[in-house]
């Protein structure tokens, strides 16, 4: 795949560039356990998303500290812009740092993007889903312990429910259309349902998908994403490539 795509280093993060870009970018969040907000591990699923769709692919490096962290992705965000139109992607707290561009780009009146998509989001920074506690058990890598002391460091003071920082407590009307991609063996499954439910109450297009465990998840994650942005952004071309 190396030998298909090109990779530089931008301001903003890494720039993935498939053979023949097509005249639109997706801007991908990666979001590890760690809030480390560096893009190298997101490089695997942006090569092969770049060759499905055609598109750019804008891997951004954020700060791993809220307000920075949104300003950044924002940065990148009108960075991809200068490719066309732009799709915005994002898994786990990636995910929910998207969904809150989502909400800062529509009341700033800015253009918003094509569409988004969220793969086994963290859009509740608060916690509280029953999921986190009863499916801790199917992912042997999750410590909710853990992941409670990163928000609290990613958070600081902030309040927990302000929608920047957990936006599936935001006003949800206007945004673009949103999938949501998760399993029924997935901690952080509550967070999808409940944003899917809220943004179909708000007249959001929403493409909600759940497996049946982790591993239907990944091996239909890119093909999902990349179909939905396809379908939803005009200058996608249509790819193969896996």
């Amino acid at each position: 795949m190396a030998n298909e795509v090109q990779v530089e280093t931008s301001r903003t993060g890494l720039v993935v560039r498939p053979p023949d870009p097509a005249e639109m970018a997706v801007l991908y969040l990666h979001g590890d356990s760690s809030f480390s907000g560096e893009p190298e591990q997101a490089l695997e699923a942006a090569e092969h998303l770049s060759l499905r769709t055609g598109a750019t692919v804008v891997c951004a490096r954020y700060r791993p500290v809220f307000p920075s962290a949104l300003v950044d992705v924002q940065t990148a965000y009108h960075y991809s812009q200068a490719m066309g139109p732009v799709a915005v992607a994002g898994e786990g707290a990636g995910a929910g740092l998207a969904a809150a561009l989502l909400i800062r780009l529509r009341d700033a009146g800015s253009t918003l993007p094509s569409c988004a998509t969220l793969v086994s989001p963290l859009l509740d920074l608060s916690l509280q889903a029953p999921s986190l506690l009863f499916n801790a058990s199917a992912n042997p890598e999750f410590d909710l312990a853990e992941l409670r002391a990163r928000v609290g460091r990613y958070a600081a003071d902030r309040d927990l429910t302000d929608p920047f920082v957990s936006p599936l407590h935001g006003n949800l009307h206007g945004l673009p259309p949103v999938q949501l991609l998760t399993s029924g063996t997935d901690p952080l499954l509550d967070d999808a349902l409940a944003f899917a439910a809220r943004a179909a109450h708000s007249s959001v297009s929403v493409d909600l998908h759940v497996h049946p465990d982790a591993t239907g998840l990944h091996a239909e994650t890119i093909p999902s994403m990349a179909a939905f942005i396809r379908t939803q952004t005009p200058a996608a071309v249509t790819r193969t490539s896996t």
